[in-house]
């Protein structure tokens, strides 16, 4: 070590080796700049590349050398062989550029050794073939082991530099693995000149074609200038056209909506602002982050190339988890290979879709209105059910539930307030059942409640079902006025009244259906023999449907007749069901199942049409009085209904009488007076039907004109046998006689009958003693001989009597 540091202090010009330092040193971070950009390189521009390094690196090493050669003066007269000297640049160069290519093919210690190595001993060779170029009057002796230790140290400082240098990417590490270069260049050279020893010998002669030091430093000089500024210029200018490509990629980047984020080696190269955002971090922070870390992808942390994944990315802030989609290349912009690492991934936020997700899933299996779990869901969430009690041994009921009110609520109100009552029922069924009972709405006004109960059935089942009618019976408070509430509740068990959920639910259905029967507002269990009866009568709506289409059913007519002399004045139009099996079904059986199942407004514009149609062919203009039911009164298209029918059948309006129940009114009474006035305006006649029973008021008589008053068959058969119910007779024709409103007796079947309303000047007479109802070709024998027919039966109630 001594002698080294003696040789370089002594027998070197410490002025020229600062400069051989300097150019190494400018050769060395110049080609590490290059070395940056072979790394992902391919092709041609990696040739290129890696030639401009060759050549950057070689001579600059190369330079150094025989600068320092020129700075050294072992005091005897020296030159250099142009062959040799030429021949250790071009092994330099080689070696320089075959170096950097080992390193740069794949990023791993490995070929960071194996490329210093090449460099090293690249290094190492064009130093000693430089030094076989020296000539000088003396015989060069070596010193085999500093001859070793200073190659050591070229391969050590070599395999050091691009160890630190890593890929090159920032100028520090550029200007590490330069200086780490350098002082492995230099140290091989010094010590290499240690290692000589020159015996002086005055018979060498020193050519004088020699190249001189002066000659040589001009030379080595000028050459190695060019292309170190060479190589600077080509980086700088490739460093500012990325940096300008690099600009607008990432102001494009930054306006995407999605996150994209630039992985090398397994760290956050670049990212954009949206990453940026999604990730919770400023850029500086997520550069040289583990990406593994942050994204998860189907539960593992690596995804295919060109694939679509989901995951979840961990925001670096500590934040939720973000819902991701991932789709990742590897990037390639044609100078770029496959071993460099470098993946573009783009990331995508799926909270939004997710929720929109979950809020669609949750509509498919939930009431829009009121929230709860609607038919789909319940079918599932009751068959969850059934096997937890299967398994467990708990009781469960099945209660289904109709409101009594909702379509008054809806008719008087307006949708809006059967919205609001529909609400409140769904509130006050969740307030009255837990966990793993639920309630459930299956449309229109009908819920249904699973009870789960640790306790015995029917007791668990009937506490509930009672809470529920007292709560349901509360009226419910809408826009500062009350609406009426109350519910009828049908009730089966598991497993007595069926094992499976359809067994369950049409069970309930056939007791809620009875619990209707006995007035509403409350509950019934499942009965056996309830099956057959309301199968029955399901059977009997469905033959009723299809024969309203099939015109099975016939209009039988019963006159109505004079008082005063028997005249008929009129028919009454009443429906009959001929049914091809069940023979004529009365129509005390087939009405109640027309209004049950919706059939009633069909069943009442058939009987309309028909009775206008039959009457407007009479020879007579006698009256046809046709039965409204109160749906029908309350329909908004009755009066245009009623038009209509009589625009196509030709039929005088003064001739259509239309029967109208006073309870009718009450379902939507404003709705049922305006409609009752258009009728009016129609020029059609309104009566009064049943007067004296349901809902019978004098204020009705007062809000609207009626033409007529029909007094019910039921006072009109006590006359006489009931002093009350003769009264009340008398009572109602002295009401219609001060209103100047015709009054009709219903059910006349006796002589005494007829002479007690003459004499009390009833109008008009109808019933048995009158004329039995009758299809129309049997109608001509009243309208032909009305009084002669009429008069007959008078006399033969008086014979009777």
């Amino acid at each position: 070590m001594l002698k080294v540091l003696t040789c370089l202090t002594t027998e070197h010009d410490l002025r020229l080796v600062v400069v051989a330092g300097l150019i190494c040193f400018a050769a060395c971070f110049t080609a590490f700049r290059l070395y940056s950009r072979l790394r992902g390189a391919k092709g041609l521009v990696r040739g290129a590349w890696l030639l401009l390094t060759g050549l950057v690196a070689g001579s600059g090493v190369w330079a150094t050398h025989f600068v320092a050669m020129v700075a050294y003066a072992p005091g005897l007269k020296t030159g250099y062989s142009p062959t040799g000297t030429l021949l250790s640049l071009m092994i330099s160069v080689m070696f320089m550029a075959g170096g950097f290519a080992v390193a740069s093919a794949q990023r791993s210690r490995t070929n960071d050794v194996a490329g210093g190595l090449v460099l090293g001993m690249g290094v190492a060779a064009m130093h000693y073939t430089g030094m076989s170029a020296f000539v000088t009057q003396g015989v060069v002796q070596w010193e085999q082991a500093t001859v070793a230790v200073s190659v050591l140290l070229g391969v050590s400082g070599a395999v050091g530099a691009l160890a630190i240098a890593g890929r090159a990417r920032s100028l520090v590490k550029q200007l590490a693995g330069g200086g780490v270069m350098t002082l492995g260049v230099c140290a091989l050279h010094f010590v290499g000149m240690g290692s000589i020893t020159i015996a002086p010998d005055p018979s060498i002669v020193v050519p004088d074609q020699l190249l001189s030091g002066a000659m040589l430093t001009l030379a080595v000089g000028s050459i190695t200038t060019m292309i170190i500024l060479g190589g600077l210029g080509a980086v700088t200018i490739e460093s500012s056209t990325s940096r300008s490509a690099l600009d607008r990629i990432r102001r494009l980047a930054n306006a995407a909506y999605e996150g994209i984020v630039v992985v090398q080696d397994g760290r956050i190269n670049d990212a954009n602002a949206a990453f940026c955002e999604l990730a919770g971090a400023e850029l500086e922070t997520l550069v040289g982050a583990t990406f593994s870390t942050m994204l998860t992808l189907d539960g593992v942390a690596a995804a295919r190339d060109g694939v679509r994944r989901e995951g979840v990315l961990q925001p670096v802030d500590g934040g939720r988890p973000i819902p991701v989609e991932v789709f990742q290349r590897l990037m390639d912009d044609g100078a770029r290979t496959e071993t460099s690492g470098l993946t573009v991934l783009a990331i995508r936020d799926l909270r939004e879709r997710r929720s929109a997700e979950e809020k669609i899933r949750y509509l498919a299996e939930h009431d829009g209105l009121t929230g709860l779990p609607n038919r789909n869901s319940l079918q599932a969430r009751l068959a969850a059910a059934l096997d937890r009690v299967e398994a467990s041994g708990e009781s469960l009921s099945l209660i289904c539930i109709d409101l009594d009110h909702f379509k008054e609520a809806n008719d008087l109100h307006g949708h809006l307030a059967g919205d609001a009552l529909l609400v409140e029922t769904a509130r006050r069924l969740q307030e009255l059942v837990t966990a793993p009972s639920f309630a459930a709405r299956l449309g229109g006004d009908e819920f249904i409640v699973v009870q789960v109960a640790a306790g015995d059935q029917p007791a668990a089942a009937a506490e509930l079902a009672g809470r529920m009618l007292e709560s349901l019976s509360t009226p419910a408070a809408y826009e500062g006025q009350e609406l009426a509430m109350g519910a009828s509740l049908g009730v089966s068990l598991f497993p007595d009244d069926g094992r499976t959920a359809e067994a369950l639910l049409a069970n309930a259905d056939m007791a809620l259906y009875r619990a209707k029967e006995s007035g509403r507002g409350a509950y019934r269990f499942f009965k056996r023999e309830m099956d057959e009866t309301i199968r029955e009568r399901r059977t009997l709506a469905r033959e009723l449907r299809q024969a309203i289409q099939d015109e099975e059913l016939v209009v039988y007519y019963q006159p109505l007749a004079k008082a005063a002399d028997g005249e008929v004045c009129g028919f009454e139009a009443l429906v009959r069901w001929k049914h091809p099996v069940r023979g004529m079904v009365p129509p005390l059986e087939f009405i109640p199942v027309a209004e049950e199942n919706g059939l009633i407004a069909q069943l009442g514009e058939w009987v309309l049409r028909r009775a206008c149609a039959d009457a407007a062919t009479w020879d007579r203009p006698l009256r046809i009085a046709v039965n409204l039911s109160p749906l029908q009164l309350n329909q908004p298209n009755l009066p245009t209904l009623v038009h209509e029918v009589l625009m196509a059948t030709g039929l005088s309006p003064k001739r259509l009488e239309l029967e109208i129940t006073e309870s009718a009114l009450f379902k939507d009474y404003q709705r049922a007076l305006d409609n009752l006035r258009r009728l009016k305006a129609l020029g059609v006649r309104i009566a009064m039907d049943d007067f004296g029973t349901g809902f019978s008021s004098l204020s009705t008589l007062q809000s609207f004109p009626f033409d007529k008053i029909k007094i019910d068959k039921s006072f009109v058969e006590n006359i006489h046998r009931h002093d009350r119910a003769t009264v009340i007779v008398r009572a109602v024709l002295g009401l219609g006689r001060s209103l100047e409103i015709p009054c009709v007796a219903e059910g006349v079947e006796t002589q005494e009958q007829i002479d007690f309303l003459r004499g009390e000047d009833c109008a008009e007479l109808q019933g048995y003693a009158i004329g039995r109802p009758s299809p129309i070709d049997a109608l001509s024998a009243w309208t032909l001989a009305s009084e002669a027919a009429a008069r007959p039966a008078v006399g033969k109630a008086q014979d009777a009597a």
